[in-house]
């Protein structure tokens, strides 16, 4: 049915990197810009999920440079989570070596850095599977590119040349960015998305990775 494959990453092919290393990376990018004690509740809006508005609001709130912080925060969480992939505590999920099984062009598209995605998918020799991988930019910009937008996805599909393209993630946005793109997905319910109630519908759900060849070839009819 389906002539290529794109993969989220985090939460898909590895695990994803632990809310604390995200909260440590923002507060340590408040001290980087001298801002010492800043609040909870700017510091979890930093973490994760940043939209250009939330940046712009806290940097208006402490009187700082939305470029400059964003520098440094996502240099910090980038560096963060490398380390956390050497030291081995952001790996792989156990049905990896299903991408081997699959015999189609497959490609990458996350909503993290493009440098931790790839510093990734090298450490585990994985790279090799894929003909195109995208994650976000450096610049403030890349947060309005970033999924549900379905920019990266684009031109994910783009590279590979091919429009009959199945988008597998594990998150609404994964489900809203293909299908802005045009193109059906898969949601993966993972353990830590076992309870997660959609405002879309996916075209398949599934446990894990082991569940695509059914679909790819055919096997599996796609919900109604």
């Amino acid at each position: 049915m389906y002539e290529a494959v794109v993969f989220d990453n985090d939460g898909v092919l590895m695990e994803l990197t632990e809310m604390d290393l995200h909260r440590r990376a923002a507060r340590e990018a408040f001290e980087r810009v001298g801002i010492h004690d800043p609040a909870a509740e700017h510091v979890e809006a930093m973490s994760i999920g940043v939209t250009v508005p939330k940046l712009q609001s806290v940097c208006d709130h402490y009187g700082l440079d939305p470029r400059r912080f964003w520098h440094e925060r996502d240099s910090l969480m980038a560096r963060r989570q490398q380390a956390a992939i050497r030291r081995g505590e952001k790996g792989l999920y156990e049905d990896i070596g299903t991408l081997a099984e699959l015999e189609r062009p497959m490609g990458v598209v996350s909503s993290n850095q493009q440098a931790t995605v790839e510093f990734g998918l090298r450490t585990f020799d994985l790279a090799g599977h894929f003909e195109t991988i995208h994650g976000r930019g450096p610049a403030v910009e890349s947060l309005r590119r970033k999924k549900p937008a379905p920019y990266y996805l684009e031109r994910a599909i783009d590279d590979l040349g091919i429009t009959d393209v199945l988008y597998v993630g594990d998150s609404e946005t994964d489900v809203q960015a293909a299908h802005a793109a045009g193109i059906d997905a898969a949601f993966v319910r993972r353990p830590h998305r076992k309870s997660a109630e959609l405002s879309v519908t996916p075209e398949y759900e599934i446990d894990g990775l082991a569940e695509l060849p059914a679909i790819l070839d055919g096997k599996r009819p796609a919900s109604d």
